[in-house]
């Protein structure tokens, strides 16, 4: 038997978020994780710029609040969508059904008539 091992690539990747520089590891997608300290940063400069604070926790945690509700958000119109497309499929399973009842009724009939 031949086993495969397979270890983590573990990556460091630095990122600036509010005027602090982090180094995050992963073994994932190091653009993807520069993407996401981009967005933190520009929610929590968007934040700052529109309070009188400058405590960073406080800007950091109005940020997390703001984030949270986007995702809430889109998860809402996503459960929306897929209620949507549930129903919308279910009419089209409905139709089908109706479309092939009429075609084995009329193939029955003809059959008979033969």
């Amino acid at each position: 038997m031949i086993e495969a091992i397979m270890e983590a690539t573990e990556q460091t990747v630095r990122v600036e978020i509010y005027n602090q520089t982090y180094s995050i590891r992963s073994d994932g997608d190091n653009e993807y994780i520069l993407r996401l300290a981009e967005y933190v940063d520009g929610k929590m400069r968007e934040i700052s710029s529109g309070t009188l604070t400058v405590d960073s926790l406080k800007v950091a945690i109005l940020a997390a609040l703001h984030i949270a509700d986007e995702f809430h958000q889109a998860k809402a119109n996503h459960a929306q969508i897929d209620a949507q497309l549930a129903s919308r499929s279910a009419e089209c399973t409905e139709l089908l059904d109706r479309v092939l009842k009429h075609k084995e009724i009329v193939s029955h009939e003809f059959d008979m008539e033969q």
